[in-house]
């Protein structure tokens, strides 16, 4: 069967924001305060905040959240006097920026979108990028790393999170009942790997499709299109997967454009 995964995805992240998941909490005013006072405290991965070093000083940089939106990482940057847009599939997601920026007294840009597809910016347009971890619902991430090498000044920062793919060897359902027979290959997809039945119970359900990318369409990806990778760390998922207590299921990239 024949999936539009952009609009399914986005209708699940609207959707997402209904159940108020973590990813589409925004912000408190005692964050943003913070912030506006120079403590920037961002998370890309669910558990660890980003370095301080990896952000430095942000006041009067232009700042892309891309696929970011739910009023976290946008938020807390503008009130550290950034220049901020964020982009993002899910109007539901965008307006919780929206409505943070209104209750913070807060400039930000919204631009609804899909993340492989920055025509919208000019060329070297950005001081930085933050990607949260988002690239697992998308299937070729090779167009985000050429767009995010585009829309960056030489010298401009990439800070991604992303998913250990080794989680997608496994079968959800079967992790859920502590199986943890390896089911499939990386990369993966939940296009191609899932029967009819269960496609259809994710539409019904509204849930995401994800994609299980290698370490080197990732990493190696970013590197081909003239980043260097200046920072990494790992991170799990707060114990909530059926993983956390044998791998860090999520790692952070702080990539530098040549």
């Amino acid at each position: 069967m024949k999936i539009d995964i952009l609009r399914h995805n986005s209708m699940s992240w609207d959707n997402e924001v209904e159940q108020k998941t973590e990813w589409t909490v925004p912000a408190t005013c005692e964050q943003i305060e913070e912030s506006r006072k120079g403590n920037i405290q961002i998370k890309i991965t669910p558990v660890k905040s980003v370095p301080q070093e990896w952000i430095g000083n942000v006041s009067g940089k232009k700042i892309l959240c891309l696929a970011s939106g739910g009023g976290q990482q946008g938020p807390v940057l503008s009130a550290a006097g950034a220049e901020v847009t964020v982009l993002d599939n899910s109007p539901r997601q965008l307006q919780q920026d929206m409505e943070t920026a209104e209750r913070e007294n807060l400039k930000i840009k919204t631009v609804l979108g899909d993340m492989r597809n920055l025509e919208i910016f000019s060329s070297e347009s950005f001081n930085m990028i933050i990607n949260p971890a988002s690239i697992h619902f998308i299937e070729d991430v090779q167009p985000v790393w050429s767009e995010c090498s585009r829309v960056l000044l030489k010298g401009g920062k990439l800070l991604t999170g992303a998913v250990n793919p080794l989680i997608y060897i496994f079968d959800y359902s079967d992790l859920q009942n502590r199986n943890k027979l390896i089911k499939y290959s990386i990369p993966h997809s939940d296009i191609d790997t899932f029967t009819d039945r269960q496609k259809k119970n994710y539409i019904k359900n509204k849930i995401p499709f994800e994609f299980g990318h290698s370490l080197e369409d990732v990493i190696k990806g970013q590197i081909d299109f003239g980043f260097s990778i200046n920072g990494f760390y790992e991170d799990n998922n707060g114990g909530t997967s059926e993983l956390d207590e044998y791998i860090n299921t999520y790692y952070a990239l702080l990539a530098v454009k040549n």
